[in-house]
């Protein structure tokens, strides 16, 4: 988590080096990416290289050989294009997407058996499903808005989501009972949701690195996610819990670094930094043994696809992506919007890149565990953060 003096973020940045022992989940070093824009993805073709470092780890934490993790990365944003058309095609029938295997095989669901036909033609594998995408939404859209209004009693509900793999919203919780309730007062229909018990207690993550730390203020540190340009400023983004606007940062090597334009959070976990000119922002997120990964875009990857994370404690961590749009209830308040990853991470991780190949996924929000035991980790997607703030991402 965020190490900070500040008394409102109490699990974000780390205070200073020494401080990585406090509480709440470590700050995640983000690497700097790069990219033009959140559509740069759709305009580089299937990737056709990838760095071995990047196959090394996902031979390592995903049980794949180099051939099957080629395939996948190449599978996966395959159906990175191909699940949008379908979703447009479907219209209200669409039902979700996701892939599966070591391959990365894509699964499209949708309320109307008839149009299977649509599907299988893209090459896709086809299933009918009660609900559709927009009712699982809905449905998630309304426990948002009951835990805005009043947030759910201890125990109720850390984490729900929309998980297109069940067909339902998920509500983790570690007092089912409690969860019950929170949902008959949300006013969702109780055949949508799905109840799991679970411990899990989210919090943010706080760190400064993409590729390498920054320090906000001269305390927290923080790590940089993705490289960015607005009109011809330089800079990056990174999580909102990092720090506020007007806030200053300094670099690794404690040069003055640049300035915290716009921060969210809680309701979301963004953020961007505007830096000075002795800074270049740079379109690679630090890989595994430092090794440079390049940005090309970032084109969103389906449920199901692997994604390996960049963080200045722990460095490269490559894992799932479970869920999409899932709402977290930290302490701060409730985050709306993320993505929940089997990635680990630890104090100092928070704000690092998530990339899927080549293509940007987003930055460590928080999350539970450790990367010795392992756990779960959230992270704020890229795209929305460009747009709220008209950003361009650097790509090489």
């Amino acid at each position: 988590m965020l190490r900070s003096h500040r008394p409102a973020l109490t699990a974000g940045c780390a205070i200073a080096i020494a401080a990585l022992s406090l509480t709440g989940i470590p700050a995640l070093a983000a690497i700097p990416a790069a990219g033009p824009g959140p559509t740069a993805g759709a305009r580089t073709g299937v990737p056709t290289e990838v760095p071995a470092e990047m196959l090394d780890s996902m031979r390592r934490d995903l049980g794949l050989t180099a051939e099957e993790a080629k395939a996948r990365i190449t599978n996966e944003y395959r159906a990175g294009t191909a699940a949008p058309a379908l979703r447009r095609s479907l219209g209200t029938a669409f039902g979700g997407a996701w892939v599966t295997g070591k391959t990365a095989e894509l699964t499209v669901a949708t309320t109307d058996q008839a149009r299977h036909g649509t599907i299988t033609a893209a090459g896709a594998k086809a299933v009918t499903v009660s609900h559709s995408l927009d009712d699982l939404t809905t449905a998630k859209a309304a426990l948002d808005r009951a835990a805005e209004r009043r947030a759910p009693t201890a125990g109720a509900a850390s984490v729900w989501y929309v998980d297109v793999k069940s067909n339902s919203v998920v509500v983790q919780s570690a007092d089912p009972a409690k969860a019950s309730d929170f949902v008959a007062a949300s006013g969702v229909e109780r055949d949508v949701v799905r109840i799991v018990e679970s411990a899990e207690e989210p919090h943010p993550l706080y760190d400064v690195r993409g590729g390498e730390a920054y320090y906000i203020n001269g305390t927290a540190r923080c790590s940089i996610g993705f490289s960015v340009t607005k009109d011809a400023q330089g800079g990056f983004v990174t999580a909102g819990h990092c720090g506020q606007a007007g806030a200053t940062t300094t670099g690794v090597n404690r040069v003055a670094q640049g300035t915290f334009q716009g921060s969210r959070f809680p309701g979301n976990d963004y953020a961007w930094v505007a830096v000075s000119g002795e800074w270049a922002p740079g379109p690679v997120v630090l890989g595994p043994g430092g090794a440079a990964v390049t940005v090309a875009g970032s084109q969103q990857a389906p449920v199901g696809s692997s994604v390996c994370r960049s963080g200045s404690t722990t460095g490269w961590h490559c894992g799932t992506i479970e869920q999409l749009d899932t709402s977290v209830r930290y302490t701060e308040g409730l985050v709306s919007g993320l993505s929940r990853t089997t990635v680990c991470a630890e104090p100092g991780d928070s704000g690092g890149s998530y990339i899927s190949g080549s293509q940007a996924q987003g930055i460590t929000s928080g999350g539970s565990g450790n990367c010795t035991a392992g756990g779960t980790t959230y992270f704020q997607p890229v795209n929305p953060i460009l747009e709220a703030y008209g950003l361009a991402l650097k790509t090489g």
